[in-house]
């Protein structure tokens, strides 16, 4: 899945790079990763300590000791993707679910980390030339691309609904329960195929289902606000940036039941990603199993909304997306 097209008034500036004064480890080999730092209300602000693990240090490449760095590419320009990666509240912090889960990784290497931020076709460009060790932008895990990288799974690659907080409709895991609604999705967009899918089958049984598109994403919040649809059906990490954002308001939202990106008879997943047979694949894994089995992993998928897309083990070039499906 792509980075989700979610304009932000803070703008990224080209190729920035970013580390934080709480990536520092100690003199013990703990660092303390500030998670969720200066994003301005994108997620709860939370110190995750993290040590550094010399059997999973000892897995990597000697290229990537040497330097004592992990540089983790995103591709988040030029508009950035609250609550997946953008410049914060304080005009320079790349902050996001996705550096935050690069910062706690490299802490388990005891190494510093080294946020390069670029387009998203910039981003493979990176890692194809060895400029960046590994990508952790919302890059998900296909077949495709498994023919030129390496994967270590990290998130489950979800679709949600969301509703108002007061609407009792839960999609429930059927399209069945979308008979007789009205449901906005993003043109072109994957969820927008399923979604007119699930259309053609209920039509078939005689049933309806009122497809609705918008300009942009305020014109689509305004529209579930007021009534004139019963869900807007997106990306899970955008709906759950605007769960957080609207719920302070009089109309706050909720999401009502979740999809895989990868379709019903596969769950897709989100991967940190390598070029093919760089050695990097395996250690990531161990990193993030690691950070699953000590709670760390956790923290940080709550700090941002995102506990409906935990996986229960990182996997090293798991099932991708298939082809025909791309």
């Amino acid at each position: 899945m792509l980075p989700v097209a979610v304009a932000l008034a803070l703008g990224l500036s080209s190729c920035a790079s970013s580390t934080s004064t709480a990536d520092v480890a100690n003199s013990s080999g703990v660092t303390v990763v500030d998670v969720g730092a200066h994003s301005n209300g994108a997620a709860t602000e939370t110190k995750i300590s993290v040590p550094e693990v010399a059997s999973i240090r000892a897995e990597l490449p000697k290229s990537v000791l040497a330097s004592g760095q992990l540089v983790i590419g995103e591709g988040a320009l030029p508009a950035g993707s609250p609550p997946l990666a953008f410049v914060g509240d304080d005009q320079k912090t790349l902050t996001g679910s996705e550096p935050d889960i690069g910062r706690l990784v490299a802490a388990v290497f005891g190494l510093t980390p080294v946020i390069t931020n670029a387009t998203w076709d910039n981003l493979f460009v990176g890692i194809d030339s060895g400029r960046t060790d590994v990508g952790f932008s919302n890059i998900t895990d296909t077949e495709q691309r498994q023919e030129k990288y390496d994967f270590a799974s990290y998130r489950q690659d979800n679709l949600a609904f969301e509703v108002l907080k007061s609407s009792t409709w839960n999609f429930a895991g059927d399209y069945e329960n979308l008979a007789g609604q009205t449901v906005a999705v993003g043109s072109g967009t994957n969820q927008e195929k399923i979604l007119l899918q699930w259309q053609s089958q209920l039509k078939a049984q005689g049933k309806t289902l009122t497809v609705k598109y918008y300009p942009d994403q305020n014109a689509t919040e305004l529209a579930l606000s007021s009534g004139q649809i019963t869900a807007y059906f997106g990306p899970n990490p955008e709906i759950a940036y605007h769960i957080t954002q609207a719920a302070s308001t009089t109309n706050p939202t909720r999401n009502a039941g979740k999809f895989s990106g990868a379709g019903a008879t596969l769950q897709g997943l989100i991967a940190a990603t390598t070029k093919k047979g760089d050695g990097l694949a395996k250690p990531l894994a161990d990193a993030i199993n690691y950070l699953i089995q000590h709670g760390q992993y956790a923290k940080w998928l709550a700090a941002y909304n995102l506990s409906n897309e935990a996986v229960a083990t990182s996997l090293v070039n798991p099932p991708g997306l298939p082809l025909s499906n791309s």
